[in-house]
């Protein structure tokens, strides 16, 4: 009886011994965490409800739901929110099918050529935004663009087009942009997934007659459920938190009609200097992505 109490008082201290040591390795990211996330995430919340200006004499004065009632009103805002939801409704889709075919067309060449054609689709993710931003600006010039030469070579225009300073065009040449920059991370993901299917099951499968087609939407597709959930997720959030291209490109011009919220946000925050206003576009975007994710999620888990 002393040595199974003896044997179990040993094992109780091994335990608090290891959780101790375990949660001081992790104290160092869990400070960095609360700091820069928690911390700056209950301060948005929390201004949000104020007239706030973060001046050093400023007094910031309670207003309730004040900055959010003018949200609703705040047409500028309104049309940002419209343009991020076009980009996202437009650029999630096309990112995850593009990424999912290009991924279905490599995995099966030789180990060589696949490893370089994820190198290429993946370049624009590892470049700078800045670099990415000038060349495309470059191609966007309207006096000597590439896309201006090679329309009015074809013959398809007859006079240049200010492709980022029409407001009919220089969304879409936003959401171009995007697009290209956001394939790389996604097609390498597929690649990765597509070559963890189970080959027994395809095998099988293929044995008993079924088609190319029957075998990806039957056996593939159900095996990379997982991998197709994250990517729909995190494509989601980049394109609601689009702000990089907008800013280096056209600061949300011409007459705010490429303004995203996340653009939005920084404008009245930083150059308006209405913290609390801009800390409420920053709560209900948030609850936007959560409950985008959350929907998302919910789907994901029904199709398993």
């Amino acid at each position: 009886m002393r040595m199974r109490k003896s044997n179990s008082g040993l094992s109780r201290a091994l335990v608090r011994r290891e959780t101790i040591a375990g949660y001081l390795f992790l104290l160092p990211s869990l400070f960095f965490f609360i700091t820069f996330v928690v911390y700056p995430m209950f301060m948005c919340i929390y201004t949000s409800f104020f007239d706030s200006n973060m001046g050093k004499d400023a007094v910031d004065v309670f207003i309730g739901f004040g900055n959010y009632k003018e949200l609703v009103a705040d047409k500028i805002f309104l049309g940002a929110l419209r343009n991020t939801l076009v980009i996202v409704v437009v650029a999630v889709p096309t990112v995850c099918a593009f990424s999912l075919w290009v991924a279905s067309a490599i995995t099966d060449m030789h180990p060589t050529l696949t490893s370089a054609f994820r190198v290429i689709f993946y370049l624009p993710v590892v470049t700078g935004s800045v670099a990415v931003t000038v060349v495309w600006k470059w191609m966007y010039n309207n006096y000597y663009g590439i896309f201006n030469y090679l329309l009015k070579g074809a013959g398809l225009i007859e006079k240049n087009i200010n492709w980022l300073g029409d407001a009919r065009y220089a969304l879409w040449c936003i959401i171009i942009i995007l697009f290209t920059t956001s394939v790389g991370q996604p097609i390498v993901l597929y690649v990765s997934a597509l070559g963890n299917v189970d080959q027994s099951l395809v095998e099988a499968a293929e044995v008993d007659g079924a088609t190319r087609t029957q075998v990806f939407w039957k056996i593939k597709w159900a095996q990379i459920m997982p991998t197709t959930l994250y990517i729909l997720v995190i494509t989601t959030i980049n394109s609601f938190q689009c702000f990089a291209l907008i800013q280096l490109l056209t600061s949300g011009g011409p007459n705010h009609s490429t303004d995203t919220v996340m653009y939005y946000i920084y404008y009245t925050a930083f150059k308006l200097y209405r913290y609390g206003y801009g800390n409420a576009m920053g709560v209900v975007l948030m609850i936007i992505i959560a409950l985008l994710s959350a929907v998302q999620f919910k789907l994901g888990q029904s199709k398993d």
